[in-house]
């Protein structure tokens, strides 16, 4: 008898030091795909789409800086730029661009600079965490090794015509790796780089419902370029799902004021010219696409070209 509690206490003291891992994982505390409002996602999906830019995303924290990683400088921002350009563009609403070599442009003075960007939008975009963690739990017949990495990221999305801010949001994201073994058994894990990818991917899926909600609530603006023969050719084209067939309403540009608690130049609403039917889409690329319009309704009276804008109708 004495014999068998023995062994019953061996073996319960054996199972007790083995910290067991069935098999290698890596996993996200947030989830890295993007959180879409129900909203959003029952709009007719031929919507108008804004244009919009990805003009920076800096690394501003410590992590791959130094002469240590003077190869590795800047790839933490590439990598959160990568996934935040990815993620808006699967959700198939916007019109995705890049343009990393305007950081550090003063968009607000872009008119006084002559500057112009084929955009309505700009994002930029910094992270303003990131660190990783190794820990260890040992028992008596086994071990396990877990890395983290976490990262925190912070979103500012600009109105490209006035300089303002429209939203500002930080999140914060978190991916762990975890193997064990048993008596010298099991899974063994070097540095995982993975991680890195997935704490800034998690990080941006909470922010991405709110940056496509706020961009779809900006109105959306096109522009004449030219008059002639009673056709007005319009900005944009077949890749802003524009169609042959619709109707936009032609407002001429209304006041600009400044804010003085601000500085900032606000429009004032515009005063609707009249209404456009869309009798043709012209271009190959989205670089040279324009639309053929005819004016329904309204008139254009002696307004130059240059106070002039379209938008949806109401």
């Amino acid at each position: 008898m004495k014999r068998v509690l023995f062994l019953v206490v061996v073996i319960a003291v054996f199972l007790g030091g083995c910290a067991t891992v069935d098999k290698p994982e890596v996993r996200n505390i947030e989830s890295i795909q993007p959180e879409i409002s129900k909203t959003l996602l029952a709009e007719d999906d031929f919507s108008l789409k804004r244009k919009v830019t990805i003009v920076r995303f800096s690394n501003e924290t410590q992590y791959g800086k130094g002469s240590l990683f003077k190869n590795d400088d800047g790839q933490i921002g590439r990598q959160a730029m990568d996934i935040l350009s990815t993620k808006l563009t699967k959700t198939g609403k916007f019109l995705m661009f890049e343009r990393p070599e305007l950081e550090g442009f003063n968009f607000a003075e872009a008119d006084t600079a002559g500057f112009t960007l084929a955009s309505d939008y700009i994002i930029v975009g910094s992270v303003s965490e990131f660190g990783r963690a190794n820990t260890s739990d040992v028992g008596v017949f086994s071990r396990t090794k877990k890395q983290t990495a976490h990262a925190k990221v912070n979103i500012r999305l600009i109105n490209l015509k006035t300089g303002q801010v429209i939203y500002a949001e930080e999140g914060s994201g978190e991916a762990f790796s975890e193997v064990g073994t048993v008596l010298g058994a099991g899974s063994h894990a070097g540095y995982d780089s993975s991680l890195n990818d997935k704490a800034i991917d998690a990080a941006i899926s909470k922010l991405v419902s709110n940056i496509v909600e706020n961009l779809l609530n900006e109105p959306w603006r096109a522009y004449i370029l030219d008059v002639s023969d009673g056709q007005i050719i319009m900005s944009g084209g077949k890749s802003q799902n524009i169609k042959v067939g619709d109707n936009f309403a032609l407002l001429k540009k209304g006041k600009m004021i400044k804010n003085p608690q601000t500085g900032i130049e606000i429009e004032l609403p515009g005063e609707k010219l009249g209404v456009l039917r869309i009798d043709s889409l012209l271009g190959s690329s989205l670089a040279d696409e324009i639309s053929i319009c005819t004016l329904v309704e309204g008139d254009m009276g002696d307004v130059p070209v240059t106070e002039m804008y379209i938008a949806e109708i109401e």
